[in-house]
């Protein structure tokens, strides 16, 4: 069964992939990059901050040398910060220990642990770097191959849970072209983000309508299954926004392990059940939706002769504003800001 479905899965592969950068490289250090950035973020949004990282740092020594403020910076507006904190830490590790990716692909044992004790790095990109840089027999299992794989298996196992990651490994295991694990893995992750999708997929002209179990059986519209996801949880971010006349501010790090850990963002008081009332005035109000949390936010101004002195911040001008990393909220106060002013 296996060698029809991957030659059907291959065929429709190289009239439909998609024509990416990443795809046209094997070079460790760039399919890293663009792995790590393809968490958690869509292809077009991607590919403009793959070629400016690749651009900055086109190596791993230079990303490795870098201070984690530039790193942040140039990684500002994608979220989920800990990837950028994390890439910049597995460079560092990669240089001090002085290994060569290259030697290391004639182990392949060795070169998959390796990749698997970086920073940042689990199966699944650790499976995507062996296999697209190297041809290595690793499966890679992203959100849309546990899609394909769910349903062409017809299984109802959650694939987030620990139970769920190791069934599902195991059916990527033995579905896995051995002999172009590179093309193949390219191709099911391909179709599902074209043709396997979430809703509505064109289950009549899938190339693996054949294979698929869950089309058998008429249960494509209910899987994948996830584990039940946790309740959201409601913060309320008050930022206070002091501003001199000569166009001088606060800012704060943010130190705690904690969202948007090491960005900068102006003096915060969080309330756990609203905002007190205040006749500051409040120049912007938003709602910012992450995974687990829903903030609410307001900004007030406080326009002012001299600076106050509020613990653990720092004192910049406004036109240095743009050389700091910023939380996506805190660049909509400066948006807000440069209308107002």
């Amino acid at each position: 069964m296996n060698n029809k479905l991957h030659e059907k899965l291959i065929d429709w592969y190289e009239l439909n992939g998609r024509a990416l950068p990443w795809r046209e490289t094997r070079d460790p250090y760039c399919i890293w990059i663009s792995e790590i950035i393809l968490q958690q973020t869509r292809v077009d949004q991607g590919i403009t901050y793959y070629y400016r990282f690749i651009d900055r740092f086109p190596d791993v020594e230079s990303l490795a040398t870098a201070s984690e403020q530039e790193v942040l910076r140039l990684w500002q507006g994608l979220g989920y910060y800990s990837r950028a904190r994390n890439l910049h830490k597995a460079a560092q590790q990669i240089v001090q220990s002085g290994h060569n990716w290259t030697d290391m692909a004639r182990n392949q044992a060795t070169l998959f642990h390796f990749l698997i004790s970086l920073p940042g790095v689990g199966e699944y990109t650790a499976g995507a770097i062996a296999s697209f840089a190297y041809n290595l027999p690793y499966p890679a299992l992203d959100g849309n191959v546990y899609r394909v794989l769910s349903r062409l298996f017809d299984c109802d196992m959650a694939f987030d849970t620990t139970q769920g990651k190791k069934h599902f490994r195991q059916l990527a295991e033995q579905l896995l072209d051995r002999t172009r694990p590179r093309l193949f893995n390219s191709a099911i992750m391909e179709l599902g983000a074209l043709h396997c999708l979430p809703n509505a997929p064109d289950c009549h002209s899938c190339p693996l309508q054949t294979w698929c179990k869950a089309f058998e059986n008429n249960t494509v519209d209910l899987l994948p299954v996830r584990k039940p996801r946790p309740k959201v949880r409601d913060r309320y971010f008050e930022y206070h926004i002091y501003l001199t006349p000569d166009w001088h501010t606060l800012l704060h790090r943010r130190t705690a392990n904690d969202i948007w850990k090491h960005l900068y963002e102006f003096p915060l008081n969080e309330y756990a059940d609203g905002f007190p009332t205040t006749d500051i005035q409040c120049i912007g109000t938003y709602r910012h939706i992450l995974s687990h949390q829903r903030i609410h936010t307001r900004f007030l101004l406080h326009k002012v002769t001299t600076l106050p002195n509020v613990a653990e911040c720092i004192t910049i001008s406004l036109n240095d504003l743009d050389t700091y990393p910023v939380s996506r909220l805190t660049m909509n106060a400066i948006e807000i800001l440069d209308r107002l002013f």
